[in-house]
């Protein structure tokens, strides 16, 4: 458990610097996969170091020790986390734990929100248009979802401009990448080293939808101008949690639609399975370590207990065989009396 429960905080480490960094060069499809799946792994496998690492210093509290059934003696003989370690990791675990539940509450009333302005908005189709003036479009999660386009963003493009405006926004809602911004920002709250990938993950979720715009368009170029202008248009008018053409990086998004789709690449995804196995590797073996060394502390208890007992039974046969020794004595010493 030593080495092994550490395991997780360097995996996390690791993919928090070279995760953003290898996602904008990848397929954003799968890219957005692989950032979701590793955020998951790695928050899991930093909560579960964490409540380990914090559990050592808990056990040995006397009452919990006399609740479990455990020697606290042997643990702190088989412990070999300090217990300043202990106590830090058990208030990072917890506030931890408050920031997740804090953004859960949040992604709820973002998602209640959205739903409510969908069932609001005029029309029945798919497509959403509003009278307004302000350059906006966006598109919002709901059952079905919607894609709010204002006229005044469409008077700022063209006719296939426009068509790689709304093949984005609909991309975004035929993938659910909403669900995926929720896992990045529960998965950053709970563990803060995870923002790179959260960060990254709504860049590629833009590229995602810009990649998929380009195939119903055929024309790459097409896509660059209008996510372009869209940009420009909407300077200074911002939709906060909204899926929108006009977010995450856009003159990186621009360069990558000028220049040719992104090659597939298996070894940086081959590396990262691979991280994330050691990570969960490591976690079952610092659990397993764990709890070996509970049941170790539970048979030293017992064994103590039982030490304890039979030297009080072979002290009480003791007295009793020299009370009845003693008697004897004295009997026969009364009988030799004349």
């Amino acid at each position: 458990m030593l080495i092994s429960v550490y395991v997780p905080f360097v995996v996390t480490g690791l993919l928090a610097v070279l995760g953003p960094r290898l996602a904008r060069r990848l397929p954003p499809r799968p890219a957005a996969w692989a950032l979701a799946c590793a955020a998951l792994v790695t928050a899991i496998g930093w909560a579960g170091a964490l409540a380990l690492l914090a559990f050592t210093g808990v056990a040995q509290v006397p009452q919990v020790a006399a609740e479990g059934r455990w020697s606290v003696a042997a643990l702190r003989a088989e412990d070999p986390v300090y217990r300043v370690v202990a106590v830090g990791s058990a208030l990072v675990l917890a506030v931890g734990l408050v920031s997740l539940v804090v953004s859960a509450v949040r992604q709820v009333r973002h998602l209640v929100r959205a739903r409510r302005e969908c069932a609001h908005l005029p029309g029945e189709t798919e497509l959403a248009v509003v009278d307004d003036d302000l350059p906006l479009a966006f598109a919002l999660p709901g059952a079905p979802g919607r894609v709010v386009v204002s006229r005044g963003m469409l008077r700022c493009l063209g006719d296939d401009e426009r068509e790689a405006l709304l093949a984005h926004e609909r991309a975004h809602l035929r993938g659910r990448h909403h669900l995926f911004q929720s896992v990045w920002r529960l998965t950053a709250a709970l563990n803060p080293l995870l923002r790179p990938l959260a960060v990254a993950g709504g860049y590629v979720l833009e590229r995602w939808a810009d990649e998929e715009a380009a195939e119903r368009v055929g024309d790459r170029r097409v896509v660059a101008h209008a996510v372009g202008r869209a940009a420009l248009a909407s300077a200074g008018a911002s939709r906060p949690a909204a899926l929108a053409v006009t977010g995450g990086a856009v003159p990186q998004r621009v360069r990558a639609l000028l220049a040719p789709p992104p090659a597939r690449r298996s070894l940086p995804f081959v590396v990262g399975g691979l991280l994330l196995a050691v990570c969960c590797t490591s976690l079952a073996n610092a659990a397993s370590d764990s709890d070996h060394m509970v049941d170790s502390a539970q048979w030293a208890r017992c064994a103590t207990r039982s030490g304890t007992a039979s030297a009080v039974s072979q002290g009480e046969d003791r007295h009793r065989s020299g009370f009845c020794c003693g008697g004897h004595e004295r009997q026969g010493r009364g009988e030799r009396r004349p």
